[in-house]
């Protein structure tokens, strides 16, 4: 789990830190271990093979606590933060899926890909606060669209947002348990450390004929059908897999 993996990063980064300040023991040491922790945080993180997105968390950490350590605050907005944090980014405690929201950019682009495919049903594996989903829904009225999200706080907001979309059925569970055998579409915006178990999951339960669309991250054992380059700032890519 990579939230147990951030945890020890930081555990043992602060304690290399205290042994390298007592060992050093002169003032410039004395004054940078707030310097020092977060570098050995970010070097354990990629000795233990976290993903890249974690680079920025490891060295933002230890400084936001001290900054907020300053403040005085109540003991209880600490536990709250805490809890709030968890409830949005479910998926990264849980396992190796942040939480990604698709780019307008995205949404368009897949427009035309079911426009292409001619699909009747999609489903977004990791819906987010819907942001693929809801103008799909208001393109092509007549698809079924299945939105999945674990994430408490995000499905809430998901749930709130299609609230009145007729075409979009909303649903709070864990989307390696959801069958896919009944969908002309298939999108996932994920983690590079899991596109191997998606690529399976396709592999066993998409019918002939079916598509998966991947946005940015490509399956590690497939060679693409088609790849969409997008038209924005970030150069984003949708790898198109028929099955």
């Amino acid at each position: 789990m990579q939230f147990l993996k951030a945890l020890s990063c930081q555990i043992l980064a602060l304690v290399l830190t205290i042994t390298l300040v007592t060992l050093k023991g002169d003032v410039l040491f004395l004054n940078l271990p707030i310097v020092i922790q977060p570098l050995f945080a970010v070097l354990l993180s990629r000795l233990f093979g976290q993903p890249l997105w974690w680079i920025p968390i490891h060295l933002f950490f230890l400084p936001a606590v001290w900054v907020v350590l300053q403040l005085n605050l109540p003991a209880w907005i600490y536990l709250a933060c805490f809890s709030l944090l968890v409830l949005i980014f479910w998926g990264t405690v849980k396992g190796d899926v942040p939480l990604f929201l698709s780019s307008p950019a995205v949404s368009r682009a897949l427009s035309d890909i079911v426009r292409r495919q001619r699909a009747e049903s999609l489903i977004d594996l990791g819906a987010g606060i819907g942001s693929v989903v809801i103008p799909l829904a208001n393109r092509f009225p007549q698809m079924s669209i299945t939105a999945v999200e674990q994430a408490p706080i995000p499905w809430l907001i998901l749930s709130w947002r299609c609230r009145g979309i007729v075409n979009i059925k909303v649903c709070r569970d864990n989307f390696w348990d959801y069958p896919l055998g009944n969908f002309s579409v298939v999108f996932a915006f994920l983690s590079p450390k899991v596109m191997s178990r998606l690529g399976e999951k396709c592999r066993n339960e998409l019918g002939e004929g079916s598509l998966l669309v991947s946005s940015t991250f490509p399956l590690q054992d497939r060679i693409p059908s088609s790849v969409v380059s997008l038209k924005s700032k970030k150069h984003l890519k949708l790898h198109c897999y028929k099955y």
